[in-house]
């Protein structure tokens, strides 16, 4: 970490109304954005960025990653149980594993992603990932860690990133277990998905009993802990809210009962359009999707964009997420999240970003420290050419990263053409 005069730049602040600010420098000491002060003032003793009229922002939040997946789509789905076991059969397997994980994350820094949640991983990794990137052993974005989910036998997940409950008790006998790993919240798989669906209509089968999800939250919250959830249909969300659930991970359909429980609760929805998008838009040749998976894809895509529509209209708090590890979705792509989040639901460019950065800070109850760009807060920030209040695409290429306060080489980015060429035909 140095001392920096970051000069020039036109400054988004990432407030809910921001507006673009010039003739202002961002000065960084220790991490820790230490001040904003006119243009004119004196920069002896700090290391100079001249931006030349480059917008910076504050570093983009991820609400919803899988850390061991690279979302680099194959044409046929490898089976996670397998792989997750071959990962963790000894303890040379679980140190390579534990390096890649190091490594995926690092696409997420480069692109201007500088703090993440997962909600699923391989055993302790994420906490392990946490711990040594805040002490600065490695070099990563902040994370809120999940660490190992829970489902049930035939569940969401289960057998790989998810434990499997068999009654209530266990189920909180496993928040107790996951507590032990020290992880940030507790992450369940409620419902299925589109890929577990067998029938046209029914993404999100229910597939954890009400009374489990229950005592999974009592118990998450006797730890202090919040509890996020995979729920992708009606039912699914209204037994999540039901029994405690604090975040709705994808969202369904919504009618008054959910809206009226999201109030109730005091709880979070957050929105994850690019996993669906793939399943839902594109040529099935492409995403080698099944004539039911895209059916239900489609089901899925227009319930979360629905569901995201009422939350906003109610207040409720919708944080924006990739969900990173299904296919097409990369650890470097939470721009496109933002681009669709306006696209899709209609919000502004403004809110769009204001969700991705302060927003989603104020979910993770971080917003005190990150977020926003304003003295005392970390110096989490990037920047780009363009206007991204003018269009998610100025995020695409990044001029400039610094998470904490040091400076990434966020040049070290690569990409999957064939991601980038599909996904590229939903951007005006």
């Amino acid at each position: 970490m140095g001392k920096y005069a970051i000069q020039n730049g036109v400054i988004l602040d990432g407030t809910e109304n921001m507006a673009p600010q010039t003739g202002k420098t961002i000065f960084v000491k220790d991490g820790i954005i230490e001040d904003i002060r006119d243009a004119s003032a004196d920069v002896t003793g700090y290391e100079t960025i001249d931006l030349n009229g480059q917008y910076v922002l504050p570093g983009l939040i991820n609400l919803h990653v899988h850390i061991p997946a690279t979302g680099k789509p194959k044409k046929k789905p490898s089976d996670p149980k397998k792989l997750t076991a071959l990962v963790m059969k000894n303890g040379l397997t679980r140190k390579i594993g534990y390096a890649l994980c190091k490594n995926y994350v690092m696409p997420e820094l480069y692109s201007g992603v500088t703090t993440l949640r997962t909600v699923g991983g391989l055993s302790d990794f994420d906490a392990r990932l946490r711990d040594e990137i805040a002490a600065g052993k490695v070099q990563g974005p902040r994370i809120v860690a999940a660490n190992m989910a829970i489902s049930v036998p035939g569940g969401h997940m289960a057998g790989s990133v998810a434990r499997e409950a068999h009654s209530p008790e266990e189920a909180a006998a496993l928040v107790r277990q996951i507590g032990e790993t020290k992880p940030d919240l507790i992450k369940l798989m409620i419902t299925g998905g589109v890929l577990d669906a067998t029938k046209r209509g029914e993404p999100g089968e229910l597939k954890m009993p009400p009374e489990y999800v229950k005592a999974a939250c009592e118990e998450a919250h006797k730890l202090g802990l919040k509890v996020a959830a995979h729920a992708e249909s009606p039912e699914g969300v209204r037994v999540a809210l039901e029994n405690g659930v604090d975040t709705i991970e994808h969202g369904a359909q919504p009618d008054e009962k959910i809206m009226e429980l999201f109030r109730e609760k005091g709880a979070c929805h957050v929105t994850t359009l690019s996993p669906a998008l793939p399943f839902a838009l594109f040529d099935r040749e492409v995403s080698y999707a099944t004539e039911v998976q895209q059916y239900n894809g489609k089901v899925l895509f227009e319930g979360i964009i629905n569901c995201t529509k009422a939350c906003l209209e109610a207040g409720v708090p919708v944080g924006l997420g990739t969900d990173t590890g299904c296919p097409y979705i990369t650890h470097y792509d939470m721009w496109r999240e933002i681009y669709y989040f306006h696209k899709y639901c209609g919000v502004s460019n403004s809110f769009a970003l204001y969700s991705a950065t302060l927003g989603n800070a104020k979910i993770l109850g971080l917003d005190k420290e990150i977020g926003s760009i304003a003295p005392g807060k970390s110096a989490d920030l990037i920047a780009c050419r363009e206007n991204p209040l003018d269009h998610a695409k100025a995020l695409r290429n990044l001029t400039m990263v610094m998470a904490k306060g040091s400076l990434v080489d966020h040049t070290k980015l690569k990409k999957y053409e064939n991601v980038e060429r599909e996904l590229d035909k939903f951007l005006d």
